[in-house]
């Protein structure tokens, strides 16, 4: 009889988590209550017990995948392997002693390996990626060819547009040929490296503590632990090397102290340690020979993604922007009588994007064609406003999407946000959280832009660029005042969009941030 072992609740608001760390692998026997893995939201990790005693018959949700509430992770076979029930019974039993020793062998793959299909060869693949996602960059190996691995110790990172992907030993032995190199690409299921099961691994037996020494990566921080499943996570020793960071300095959220990935990201986002992260780092890549002064770097992934997209949307589409600007007196003045009210009753603050949000929700209504989409010869007209939210990261800009934004509250709104936020820092975003926008809104001012053209988020024909808000001299009613004021930019597709279109949909824009209350009115 079978056990499913599925994700438990994970909190208001939370909806998926990823699988950070798997404690068991197939094969293992597991008592009741015994931690299976360990999952990270944005916000906590969680551990996931087993509901029964048995031996883990099946992995379904692999490390580094994201799962959804009451999504399956694993099947238990009930009471298969595990020799715990029939103790006091022993008299009884049919099988001989050594028939029981042996069938509890079985069910621990790791501890002996002289006689547990030594020499055997085991093959390391590309695992899953997720949906859409065909191939991947080897970012870093932490075992090199001859280097005796543990099961479930980590092999190497892969590199995909959106997220890594850490991929573990499916054995202990030794790792026997590295196939595909650092920087090569591979696809989705090919073959990474082989292994031989049992050679050469001898953690079980003679001084386990000088074997693990000897096996453990420089950028190791933990190594008197002397387990993988309190070691840091390998892409956390990674990126605290690439930033020159001390382990000191970040605080662990992980299962025994275990650092994750989020939360060196965490402690880079903290101003004392920004200061650390321009400093060399041990991994720097090879200077060009003839000139010491230069380095030459791979683009990662997502920065090569986002250098395709850029180009594809200014060899595609018939690009044009034009500007306008907007008195913000109107929004400040609301926000500063309201923000008080609206935190203690929402839970969250009251910000400029909402606003932005909301006034681009309304003009789009009036000029549908901004929010349209080419697909071949057809033109594509939207019905909703799927709100891409341009985000910049330690890793590049992503575009998170607000879904029904024209249906939302202000509240909603900045909830949603604040949220997308969180996960796009963290780097935990998923494919869905980025797809399907309709326009896009970035806000270039919080780095002190005072103009720009944003470029097109293809195959969307709109996008907003918002800037630095300054006071000017103004003329109003004949008088000159000192106003804070905003220069706009919407960029659009002049194959969909005509000059008039666009025009009167930055006009729009303006009038409700200027007076809000048309908003209401919807005006």
């Amino acid at each position: 009889m079978s056990t499913e072992v599925r994700v438990p609740t994970l909190g208001e608001s939370v909806t998926e988590a990823t699988v950070a760390t798997w404690f068991k692998q197939p094969g293992d026997a597991v008592e009741v209550d015994e931690m299976l893995c360990e999952l990270e939201t944005d916000k906590v990790t969680v551990e996931v017990p087993s509901p029964a005693a048995g031996k883990l018959e099946e992995i379904v949700a692999k490390e580094g995948e994201t799962v959804g509430v009451d999504a399956l992770l694993a099947q238990i076979a009930e009471g298969a392997g595990n020799g715990a029930a029939p103790a006091d019974d022993a008299p009884k039993a049919e099988a001989a002693p050594k028939a029981a020793e042996a069938e509890a062998e079985e069910s621990k793959p790791a501890p002996k390996t002289e006689d547990d299909g030594e020499g055997e060869p085991v093959d390391i693949m590309v695992p899953a990626l997720g949906e859409s996602v065909t191939e991947a960059t080897v970012s870093t190996w932490f075992k090199q060819a001859g280097d005796s691995v543990a099961a479930d110790e980590m092999l190497c990172e892969l590199e995909t547009d959106k997220v890594s992907v850490e991929v573990p030993a499916p054995t202990a032995g030794t790792l026997t040929e590295i196939l595909a190199k650092e920087g090569e690409t591979v696809a989705a299921g090919g073959k990474l490296a082989v292994m031989t099961r049992g050679a050469g691994h001898s953690e079980s037996v003679g001084t386990p503590k000088t074997t693990m020494e000897a096996n453990t990566p420089a950028q190791t921080q933990t190594p008197d632990k002397g387990r993988s499943d309190v070691e840091d996570a390998p892409s956390a020793q990674k990126l605290m090397a690439e930033k020159n960071l001390s382990r000191d300095a970040v605080t662990a959220t992980g299962r025994d102290g275990r650092v994750m990935k989020g939360d060196v990201l965490k402690a880079l986002s903290e101003p004392p340690k920004q200061a650390e992260a321009p400093a060399p780092a041990p991994r720097a890549p090879v200077a060009a020979e003839d000139e010491a002064q230069e380095e030459r770097v791979k683009m990662t992934r997502l920065r090569q993604t986002i250098a395709r997209r850029l180009k594809e949307a200014q060899n595609t589409a018939a690009m044009l922007t034009t500007y306008n600007e907007v008195d913000m007196t109107g929004v400040m003045e609301l926000r500063n009588e309201y923000k008080d009210l609206f935190l203690k009753k929402h839970g969250v603050k009251l910000g400029f994007m909402s606003f932005f949000t909301k006034a681009c929700c309304h003009a789009l209504k009036e000029v549908p064609d901004v929010n349209a989409e080419i697909d071949g010869d057809h033109v594509v007209y939207k019905n909703y406003v799927h709100m891409g939210i341009a985000v910049g990261t330690p890793n590049g800009l992503v575009v998170p999407v607000v879904r029904n934004a024209d249906d939302m509250s202000f509240a909603t709104i900045e909830k949603t946000i604040a949220e997308l936020g969180v996960k796009a820092r963290d780097g935990k975003l998923s494919m869905a959280d980025m797809q399907g926008g309709s326009f896009t809104i970035s806000n270039g001012g919080v780095y002190g832009s005072l103009m720009s053209s944003p470029i097109l988020n293809p195959p969307q024909s709109g996008i907003l660029g918002m800037h630095k808000i300054q006071e000017r001299p103004m003329v109003v009613n004949g008088e000159i005042v000192i106003r804070p004021m905003m220069y706009l930019a919407l960029s659009y597709d002049h194959r969909i969009v005509d000059g008039k279109g666009a025009v009167t949909f930055l006009v729009r824009v303006k009038e409700a941030l200027e007076d809000p209350r048309r908003l209401l009115m919807d005006l």
